[in-house]
C-alpha cells in the first residue's frame, strides 16, 4: 500500500515486482514464462512497467533458474526446499539483476528487493533477503563494492 507522501514507483519497480509475481507462479505452478507473459499481458496488469525490463528479468531469471539458485544457496542458513516460494523468487530475481545487469548498482537491487520483501514476502523476511543478496553482491560485483573478501562463505 503506498501512502500519499511516498514517491511513485518507477517503471523498472514495477517490472520487479511484476517479475516476483511472475517467478513466483513459475516457482508453485510450474507456468511457463511465456503463458505468464501473454496472462499479464491479457489481465492488462503491465500497466506503466517497463515491459521489455520485466521480459528481460523474467526468461532471464527463468533461463538462468540453476545458476542463481547455486550462486545464492551457499549464503542461506537452511536448505533450499524450506525457503517460502516468495522468498525464493525476489532472491532469484535480485541475483539475476546482480550477476546480469552490470548497468544497475548493487545498492539499488538491493533496496528493491528488500522493498519486494516487505510487500509480498512474511514480516522479517526482508532481513534475510537483504543478507543474501548481500553476500552476493560481494562476490559477483566484488569491484563495486569493494570487498576483497571473494568467496568468504558466510551464512546468514
Amino acid at each position: 500500500m503506498k501512502s500519499e507522501d511516498s514517491p511513485p514507483i518507477s517503471r523498472r519497480g514495477l517490472a520487479r515486482r511484476l517479475t516476483v509475481q511472475a517467478v513466483y507462479h513459475w516457482l508453485v505452478n510450474e507456468t511457463p514464462p511465456e503463458r505468464l507473459l501473454r496472462q499479464f499481458h491479457d489481465e492488462n496488469s503491465l500497466g506503466r512497467a517497463d515491459v521489455e525490463y520485466f521480459k528481460r528479468l523474467l526468461f532471464g531469471t527463468v533461463r538462468e533458474a540453476s545458476t542463481l539458485t547455486d550462486t545464492f544457496s551457499e549464503y542461506l542458513d537452511r536448505g533450499l526446499e524450506q525457503l517460502d516460494p516468495v522468498e525464493r523468487a525476489v532472491l532469484m530475481t535480485g541475483c539475476y539483476e546482480l550477476m546480469f545487469c552490470p548497468d544497475i548498482p548493487w545498492k539499488v537491487i538491493l533496496n528493491e528487493a528488500i522493498g519486494l520483501a516487505k510487500i509480498f514476502g512474511a514480516e522479517d523476511s526482508y532481513k534475510y533477503i537483504n543478507g543474501v543478496l548481500e553476500k552476493v553482491a560481494r562476490t559477483v560485483r566484488i569491484m563495486e563494492t569493494g570487498d576483497g573478501r571473494r568467496g568468504t562463505n558466510g551464512r546468514v
